[in-house]
């Protein structure tokens, strides 16, 4: 019985691979090229972020002295105003009516006041020669000093009625953005209870901001930033960002920490203030605040990719003798210019694997490609 020629070749092979079991497996693969660098050693601070509001440092609700009709209104809703900007006027007629009666009782008291006078002197002339009794001048005494205080009642009755009338035109009493009209023309207003409108300061403008009672510890064993509201006789600056972030950061600083920590939430009130010339940042908006969160001090700096995980722990990879790597526990901190901190288990000396993580095993040889890891400035650009 004859086989077919490409049987036969079949158990040549196999008999040949049989006896030649190395050969068969080929020859051992190289070591894995892996991407390898020295950690950046900086001089950093850390940061944090919080979470805050904006607030008007002065806000005025806008309410009459003077009752009476509402009579015309000369702001735009919404606008900017200045200090001293007219914004409503009431009816001033009844308020002059009451000032001319005023001035006219002071002219009144102003003539009865000097027949007193006049009636006084000639009363002292018949007292020195004796052709008047002791009663009798005591009497025009009495009266010359009865209008004399009738005067001054009248003259402070004019001063009110002067106010009174210059309550009528109601005027901001502070620059800023003013709010909508809340009543209008024809309206009776109430003195001292009705609110017309509002108006808020918006240059410079505050931010309020909650730390927590961790963070504030650790704030406050710090040399400088953190919530110290000055350092060296230097503010602590803090920078700002919206929460589109589409704007540059802005830069302020804290001037107020609160004198005790809200029970109920844990946490404490602090506020910076930020210049707002451009009148875009507006109260109530929402933003984040950059605070430093420790003083400067020589950080190891990696990149995220660098950074492995073995079951609860962050690990480096680090080369060793031979080229073999090395698996190292670490403790990482924040990011800080595009890097990651390592707080602890690198000294800065040691060269790590930064990228190719998967191609490595601890103790295993690697072929190393040496790299220089980009300088801050370049990383923050990119």
């Amino acid at each position: 019985m004859r086989f077919p020629r490409s049987v036969l070749v079949s158990s040549v092979l196999f008999s040949w691979f049989a006896t030649n079991p190395v050969l068969a497996q080929g020859s051992p693969a190289p070591p894995p090229p892996v991407t390898v660098a020295k950690p950046i050693m900086k001089d950093i601070v850390e940061q944090d972020d919080f979470i805050g509001r904006f607030e008007a440092i002065d806000q005025v609700d806008i309410r009459a002295r003077v009752s009476g009709y509402l009579d015309k209104v000369h702001f735009q809703d919404g606008t900017f105003v200045k200090a001293g900007d007219l914004l409503f006027t009431i009816d001033p007629r009844p308020y002059r009516n009451s000032l001319e009666q005023a001035q006219s009782a002071v002219t009144s008291s102003q003539v009865r006041l000097e027949f007193a006078q006049s009636d006084l002197d000639r009363a002292e002339q018949l007292r020195r020669s004796g052709n008047i009794t002791d009663q009798l001048y005591d009497q025009r005494r009495q009266s010359f000093l009865t209008a004399k205080a009738e005067l001054d009642r009248a003259q402070a009755a004019l001063r009110q009625a002067q106010l009174d009338v210059e309550f009528t035109e109601i005027k901001s009493p502070l620059s800023g953005r003013i709010s909508r009209k809340l009543v209008s023309e024809g309206n009776l207003v109430n003195a001292n209870e009705t609110i017309l409108t509002n108006v808020l300061s918006l240059d410079p403008i505050q931010f309020y901001f909650d730390v927590d009672e961790r963070s504030f510890l650790a704030f406050s064993r710090q040399s400088r930033g953190g919530t110290n509201t000055s350092a060296n006789g230097e503010t602590n600056e803090v920078v700002l960002r919206l929460t589109d972030e589409r704007l540059e950061p802005r830069k302020g600083h804290l001037d107020f920490v609160d004198n005790r920590l809200d029970s109920a939430s844990g946490t404490i009130r602090v506020r910076a203030v930020f210049e707002n010339k451009d009148r875009f940042l507006t109260p109530g908006l929402f933003g984040r605040v950059t605070v430093g969160a420790s003083d400067p001090y020589k950080g190891i700096l990696v990149p995220d990719e660098a950074i492995g995980s073995d079951q609860d722990r962050r690990v480096v990879y680090v080369v060793g003798e031979n080229n073999t790597v090395n698996l190292k526990p670490v403790r990482i901190g924040p990011r800080i210019d595009g890097y990651r901190v390592i707080r602890d288990g690198l000294t800065g000396n040691e060269t790590v694997v930064v990228n190719g993580l998967v191609r490595v095993r601890p103790g295993a040889p690697i072929t190393p490609q040496m790299i220089t890891l980009p300088p801050v400035r370049e990383r923050n650009g990119s």
